[in-house]
């Protein structure tokens, strides 16, 4: 076995730490410990369902964990017989595929990676390492920790107050109530009009409910969808960006003229984060209030076969989208009253439902999260919000940063906690190449550890049709 010079305490056991975990064991000497709450490992929020209707809204070929084995995922699935590589896959499938990627490096790993079943309670500095309070156990003492904590559970609506309106009101469409709903009889209102609003339509259609659902968000408007075939994207000089975000705004909508829009949103996503660091406080604002609620349905895309689905329930007058404020809601019975004002009118509608499913997607904001380890660290002034309180606030290098403004040295957060800094890291493709990066910054000897000078290549694998899809590139000004 060889020498064990670091050990790195990675909490969160979903896919942004097991791809971590992965990571840090190419890195000889790096021992791992892996801390998770829940049963299963490598689920987190995403991967959790169990329901086959919830597909993954990325083609197979762009899913590997490898970002050096991009055909990973394709060959894994195609040796299984479970899919081929341009299929949108059922999202309990990918969560099996990292499942059975981290059993096969636990066997593999010689003793360097260990899992924890256990919730991180607190962390405190204790000299050069850091010590880890774990419900239920001894302390667990670690050279550095890698907050990997995914996203949050989703944050109650405004106008409810959920203690009130009882079990007529689900909050976290995850937990396990919407799978009892299967009545043909009455009205759910589902509070959101994005992804997680279609995984539950879906859903209710699946188990059975035959009743009319009511989706409303303040714009109402739907996840756009992929094509049925991948095209490829020209690739452009990375040199030739522009900076403002207003600016490539008007570039894309011109490349989209040119190109299928899908191809010029594509373009910039190896490059988002770079253009996200590179925005005043300013711009960043005013795209978060003005332009991303479209930037959403245009870059997060249903599958071909999702969104046909849904247009057909549509159709069919079982499932409709309204723009409006959702003002409140009161109990009524076994149901709840809703009061809604129509998007540019004063007119304030009100109506019966059987249920309200609260669909706005995870939540973002540490202020708000439940997570004893988030509260602790917050209330000790170890960590602050990001950027518009979206996840933790953290440097270029993922070190946290203190409410002092200070980065903490042995510290670090990854994935959807760190979107405040970086705003497109929430997919697979960021995520294993933050993973990379990471592990190479914490495997460095020493403490001046280097940052990487290359980040690793996201284009994905040539085996998907169209053989550059999603290719790295940029939109060049004036194109």
């Amino acid at each position: 076995m060889p020498s064990m010079s670091k050990h790195i305490a990675v909490i969160g056991g979903g896919i942004s730490g097991v791809l971590q975990s992965l990571a840090l064991l190419r890195h000889p000497g790096i021992r791992v410990t892996l801390v998770e709450r829940d049963a299963k490992l490598a689920r987190g929020l995403a991967y959790s369902t169990p329901h086959q209707s919830h597909l993954l809204n990325v083609r197979a070929c762009n899913m590997s964990a490898y970002a050096d084995a991009p055909g990973h995922f394709a060959e894994w699935l195609q040796a299984r017989h479970l899919g081929r590589p341009d299929d949108y896959v059922a999202r309990t499938i990918y969560g099996d595929y990292l499942e059975d990627q981290l059993r096969t490096a636990l066997a593999a790993s010689d003793g360097r990676l260990h899992v924890v079943r256990g919730t991180a309670l607190d962390l405190q500095r204790a000299g050069d390492r850091v010590r880890i309070a774990i419900d239920g156990q001894d302390p667990l003492f670690a050279d550095s920790a890698v907050l990997a904590l995914g996203h949050l559970r989703p944050h109650a609506l405004g106008a409810t107050s959920p203690e009130a309106l009882g079990g007529a009101y689900i909050n976290d469409p995850w937990a396990g109530e919407v799978s009892q709903i299967r009545s043909n009889d009455g009205t759910v209102l589902l509070a959101g009009t994005g992804m997680t609003m279609i995984d539950i339509a879906l859903q209710l259609l699946d188990q059975g409910f035959g009743g009319k659902i009511i989706a409303v968000s303040r714009r109402g408007l739907l996840p756009l969808s992929h094509t049925d075939e991948a095209h490829p994207i020209p690739l452009r000089e990375a040199s030739a960006v522009t900076p403002r975000l207003s600016a490539l705004v008007a570039e894309t909508r011109a490349v989209a003229k040119q190109i299928d829009w899908r191809t010029a949103i594509d373009q910039l996503r190896p490059h988002l984060q770079s253009l996200w660091q590179a925005a005043s406080t300013d711009e960043k604002s005013r795209f978060l209030r003005h332009l991303r609620p479209w930037w959403d349905i245009h870059r997060h895309r249903l599958s071909p076969s999702a969104s046909r689905r849904i247009e057909a329930l549509v159709a069919e007058g079982r499932l409709t989208v309204i723009a409006a404020k959702l003002l409140a809601f009161e109990r009524a019975g076994d149901g709840i009253r809703t009061h809604w004002r129509a998007r540019g009118t004063d007119i304030v509608h009100a109506q019966t439902v059987s249920r309200v499913i609260n669909c706005t997607g995870p939540g973002c904001d540490v202020g708000k999260s439940r997570n004893p380890l988030l509260q602790n660290l917050l209330a000790a002034g170890t960590v602050r919000p990001g950027f518009a309180r979206m996840g933790l606030d953290v440097t270029a290098r993922f070190q946290v940063i203190d409410s002092h403004g200070r980065p903490l040295r042995n510290l670090y957060a990854l994935g959807p906690m760190t979107r405040g800094a970086f705003w497109e890291i929430t997919a697979v493709p960021e995520i294993r190449t933050q993973t990379v990066q990471l592990a190479e910054i914490l495997a460095a000897p020493g403490k001046g550890a280097r940052t990487p000078a290359r980040a690793p290549d996201l284009t994905p694998t040539r085996r998907c049709r169209g053989a550059q899809a999603h290719a790295r590139l940029l939109l060049s000004a004036g194109h």
